[in-house]
């Protein structure tokens, strides 16, 4: 039986960049770190990739926790032009529960964090969506009566 959700995991070309956005602006913090260099079958069968090498660093806050890697092999496939739009198939975005989505949309805003839009009323919540250094989705959501999560 599903016990419920552990962690999220992004691949990233920068990991210290995105660790200090999920860190210093989020407020994760490190819980786990692992390096190995193309030496290890399980992790490759698992992958279903050839001779992987990668940094993998898992930050946690609260019940979730988001699992960072840094690939240095296999090479990374071409770069779509422009930000992986929401409607396209995969994970469309993590969501973060906050006290206060106004002053979250303010505070990070003020770090240079990208929104599409200031945080939107919804009757049952308020929120917004944002971008990671990455260009990956982000949701602040601040729940005001009637929907739990």
């Amino acid at each position: 039986m599903i016990r419920g959700v552990h962690h999220v995991a992004l691949s990233t070309a920068d990991l210290p960049r995105l660790q200090a956005f999920y860190c210093d602006l989020l407020g994760f913090r490190e819980i786990a770190r692992a390096s190995w260099h193309g030496d290890q079958a399980k992790i490759d069968r698992v992958m279903d990739l050839p001779e992987t090498a990668a940094t993998t660093v898992m930050l946690e806050l609260g019940p979730l926790c988001v699992e960072l890697f840094q690939f240095a092999a296999p090479a990374q496939p071409s770069k779509a032009d422009g930000e992986r739009p929401v409607h396209k198939h995969g994970i469309t975005h993590l969501c973060f529960d906050v006290d206060d989505v106004d002053a979250e949309y303010r505070r990070l805003s003020a770090a240079g964090v990208r929104f599409h839009t200031p945080p939107q009323d919804f009757g049952v919540a308020k929120a917004t969506y944002g971008r990671d250094p990455d260009g990956n989705v982000f949701e602040l959501q601040q729940l005001t009566g009637g929907f739990h999560a």
